[in-house]
Parts: structure tokens; C-alpha cells; sequence
């Protein structure tokens, strides 16, 4: 007499095939993955963080220029000075 079979402890439970078993498993795992909502999050942080990476970007060529112009400026007048 099987566990199953005597009716004292898994009364009205049926026990399942390998295949339904795996199928119920499989259910439930893209049930979960297609509720969870942490990678579209992670998507939404990668796009904030690249839009602020272009942002710095484009400061830096667009400074980068001014900068050089100020330090050959600086350069120009430092050379040009005699003690």
C-alpha cells in the first residue's frame, strides 16, 4: 500500500507524469519571467546613463576647442613676456 493509495495523508492528490510535471514547471517559469519588470528597469537606466554619456561627450568637444584656443592664447602671451 503506497502513501497515495491509502488516503490518510494526500487525500484527492493525483500524481502527476514527468511531462506534466515539467510542463506545469515550464508554465510557471515564463509565467514569472514575463511578470518580471527588473530588466525593463535595468533598460531604462542603461538609455538614462547613455544619453547622459553623450551629453558629457558633446560638452567635451564642444569645450575642448575653447580650451585649447584659451591655452595657446596663454602660451602666446607667455612666450611673448621678457624678464
Amino acid at each position: 500500500m503506497s502513501i497515495l493509495s491509502c488516503g490518510c495523508f494526500f487525500e484527492g492528490v493525483v500524481a502527476m507524469t514527468w511531462s506534466e510535471t515539467m510542463g506545469f514547471f515550464m508554465r510557471n517559469i515564463i509565467k514569472s519571467y514575463l511578470s518580471d519588470e527588473s530588466g525593463a528597469a535595468a533598460a531604462e537606466y542603461a538609455l538614462i546613463l547613455a544619453i547622459i554619456g553623450a551629453g558629457i561627450a558633446t560638452a567635451a568637444i564642444a569645450l575642448g576647442s575653447s580650451i585649447s584656443g584659451a591655452l595657446s592664447s596663454a602660451a602666446t602671451a607667455i612666450s611673448g613676456y621678457t624678464y
